[in-house]
């Protein structure tokens, strides 16, 4: 975090990694629910499902209703996805950042190079 809190105030460090995580949650529901029936028992399915079904309800009004139920979170991800990589660096005057420039994906890359890298 120590990268991410030179470039960044801790308020965008902050909205970034509450955006990031519910992008990944509703990304991490559609690769259960490829495997898995939104009904499943399994402990992660259900922690997928309670966590999402308030933000997909409130993304409703917005989703196609010609998209597949088990697509949806993944449409909803998206406008995560767009906020995080457009719309905070705009509102915040930066240029559109780039890949790997999110600070929750960069700290958890630069964990995973120090961990299994040179």
């Amino acid at each position: 975090m120590q990268g991410s809190l030179a470039v960044f105030p801790i308020w965008v460090i902050i909205i970034d990694y509450v955006l990031g995580v519910i992008m990944w949650t509703l990304i991490g529901r559609t690769a259960m629910s490829i495997f898995l029936p939104e009904d499943s028992n399994f402990f992660f399915m259900r922690f997928f499902v309670r966590v999402t079904n308030p933000i997909l309800r409130l993304f409703r009004p917005i989703t196609p209703s010609f998209l597949l139920d088990m697509l949806v979170p993944v449409y909803v991800a998206w406008f995560f996805f767009m906020i995080r990589f457009y719309l905070m660096p705009w509102l915040l005057g930066y240029s559109v950042m780039g890949m790997l420039s999110f600070p929750l994906e960069s700290e958890i890359a630069a964990m995973i190079y120090q961990t299994f890298g040179r």
